[in-house]
């Protein structure tokens, strides 16, 4: 059962980001206003306010991918709706950023990366359908699946005879 543990890795790794990145954005918002750098022209306050809003909104966005993952480590269900699209942006930006640290860092902050998209990508992963159904009592998660119905008859031959036929269920509302 390795599911938790991933999950509760995850949190702790995304909280850590979430302050790091926060910090990092805060700390180069400060270095622009004190030295009034200007980048092409532009107003050193916009820009140091624009990279405290970063801080803010990165920070955020990091600090809610976290609290995902701690629902998910807390309730030992997949996630869901917002929480499922939230840790799948979380992977891509994860693999953007690893590929951009490559040619920028080199391949320390790129492994650093790919282990945290492999983290969350696992999170996500982990949980299957039998999971959801066997969480909502629907069966447990060892059987054969939701199909239900009697057993096929077997032949003398030792052959099942044809079940009848159930049609898949629809995933998509």
């Amino acid at each position: 059962m390795v599911r938790r543990p991933v999950a509760w890795i995850v949190t702790v790794v995304l909280l850590a980001e979430a302050l790091g990145i926060a910090a990092l954005n805060w700390f180069m918002a400060t270095a622009v206003d004190r030295q009034h750098m200007s980048l092409a022209g532009l107003d050193p306050d916009r820009m140091s306010m624009s990279a405290r809003v970063g801080a803010v909104v990165f920070g955020l966005y990091f600090a809610l991918c976290a609290l995902v993952a701690l629902l998910v480590a807390v309730r030992n269900r997949p996630p869901a709706g917002l929480g499922r699209v939230l840790l799948v942006s979380a992977a891509v930006v994860h693999a953007l950023l690893g590929a951009v640290l490559w040619g920028l860092s080199g391949w320390p902050a790129f492994v650093y990366m790919v282990a945290v998209l492999a983290l969350i990508v696992l999170l996500l992963m982990t949980y299957d359908h039998t999971d959801g159904v066997a969480a909502q009592g629907g069966g447990d998660a060892s059987g054969p699946g939701p199909q239900e119905g009697p057993e096929p008859e077997h032949r003398e031959d030792d052959t099942p005879a044809a079940g009848p036929v159930i049609p898949p269920t629809p995933t998509t509302p």
